[in-house]
């Protein structure tokens, strides 16, 4: 490990987060870099960071304490160091394991796409994780806001985010759309028009294994009762329909003592709510107008029926499936209604990358907004909690934006770290600003009688009710 990133010492009174056999070591005095942020991240991560370091006070009376330490991305550190992301700041990230960000800018014209792409891509951070629940008091456009509690676990490295793409015009692209057109597509009436810039999308074993086990693995340490697997596979069948799959396969073959998934739950319901009911008709009743398919079709939901009875039967059979943690899967569209219509029929969500973009933003419209929808970026032994919204740099260094993002995105933060007592303080304290109504512009415009504060003030009052 360096002693210095970027020119900057690691303080001498902390110690880094370590990771060994699959667990982090914590010491008191954990050496956390942060990325301040673009345009209005330099308000809220100083807010932030006051509350953070009050909460982490408070809840142990001086014993631990978080050595923040400056690492540089986005406009801050190309005004410095001529580079959009120096080596040094990944170094850090990477050295340290555990780190917390602003919003950071997207350069423009060439170079480094995202940023926030590229630290995913670089230390292999698979696992973009989105908590979206109500605090009491936040304006919503729902209304039940309440009933909306699930964690979105969005798989972070592949699918249209891999950023294999082509230019429409250019040799690449028509030498690609000539090898589709005139040898996989040859003789079908399939053709990608000529005219057509052309992505590919990846979507692995791997990748979707990796993301959908560590969201099972979620499921069981936290409670969370259901995982539903996002995908669009009735249209992109070997992509999108792959995911659904392969997420299956992780839980009837790595996980089978720990779940049911919900077509083998309806086979076993059907057993204990009509004894003595036969293969054929369990199969009648989980596939309606299965008498329409062909014979094919017919042996192969029989078979599906013993399948089940034959292997989990005993095990998951007389009710003991209703205590594991139930798979099932929805189509993506179908998923924005849900969230409305039925959110409490939903805990966990594994998507994939682009799925999991969408519905991450529209269900934090139901509780809130982008303004307090935390976030956490989470591979093996690395860790980058962030801010979920843009840079609004029109209101940087106004002192007006609302700081929640990052000040619950250092409550994931405390939370995985296993420091739960400061980060329930946080939640509790920010709560009960929020319903005293002292808030930030954004709220204070959609709340009768309330107190607009700024994004400094809104930290102090949370201080003060910790």
């Amino acid at each position: 490990m360096q002693s210095t990133y970027n020119g900057l010492e690691l303080p001498k009174t902390g110690k880094p987060i370590e990771y060994k056999d699959g667990q982090f070591a914590v010491p008191d005095h954990p050496i956390v870099p942060f990325i301040e942020g673009d345009g209005t991240g330099r308000d809220i991560w100083k807010a932030s960071q006051r509350v953070f370091d009050a909460a982490v006070e408070k809840a142990y009376g001086g014993m631990r304490a978080i050595r923040w330490f400056e690492i540089f991305a986005g406009e801050k550190a190309y005004r410095q160091f001529n580079n959009w992301l120096p080596d040094d700041s990944v170094a850090a990230a990477r050295d340290l394991r555990v780190s917390i960000k602003g919003p950071l800018t997207t350069p423009v014209g060439g170079g480094i796409r995202s940023l926030n792409v590229a630290l995913r891509q670089i230390l292999d951070l698979y696992a973009c994780v989105r908590p979206v629940k109500y605090y009491q008091g936040v304006p919503s456009p729902v209304k039940h806001p309440e009933k909306l509690d699930i964690v979105i676990y969005r798989e972070n490295t592949e699918d249209v985010y891999a950023g294999i793409e082509f230019k429409q015009g250019t040799e690449d692209a028509a030498r690609l759309i000539s090898f589709l057109n005139d040898d996989l597509l040859k003789g079908g009436k399939k053709k990608v028009r000529t005219d057509s810039g052309v992505g590919i999308k990846p979507i692995s074993i791997f990748g979707t294994k990796r993301l959908v086990r560590y969201a099972i693995r979620q499921a069981l340490e936290t409670g969370r009762k259901t995982v539903t697997l996002v995908h669009k596979g009735n249209i992109q069948k070997f992509t999108e329909g792959a995911f659904r799959e392969w997420g299956y396969e992780v839980a009837t073959q790595e996980f089978r003592e720990q779940t049911v998934t919900e077509r083998e739950s309806w086979i076993l319901g059907n057993v204990e709510s009509r004894p003595g009911i036969s293969i054929e008709e369990n199969a009648a009743l989980i596939e309606p107008g299965m008498e329409f398919g062909s014979p094919t079709f017919r042996e192969g939901l029989c078979a599906e029926v013993k399948g089940v009875l034959d292997s989990i039967g005993k095990s998951h059979g007389n009710g003991a499936w209703k205590q594991k943690v139930l798979v099932n899967d929805r189509i993506a569209d179908s998923i924005f209604q849900q969230i409305i219509i039925r959110p409490e029929d939903y805990s966990i969500l594994a998507t994939s990358n682009l799925n999991g973009d969408y519905i991450s933003d529209a269900a934090a419209a139901q509780v809130g907004g982008l303004g307090i929808a935390p976030g956490a970026n989470i591979g093996d032994g690395y860790a980058v909690f962030e801010a979920t919204h843009g840079t609004a740099p029109k209101y940087a260094d106004k002192d007006v934006i609302n700081p929640g993002s990052v000040i619950l995105s250092g409550v994931m933060l405390l939370d995985f770290i296993g420091w739960k007592e400061a980060a329930k303080m946080i939640e509790s304290a920010m709560e009960k600003t929020i319903q005293q109504k002292s808030v930030t512009y954004d709220f204070e415009r959609q709340l009768a009688g309330a107190t607009k504060v700024g994004t400094s003030e809104f930290a102090t009052r949370i201080i003060g009710n910790m």
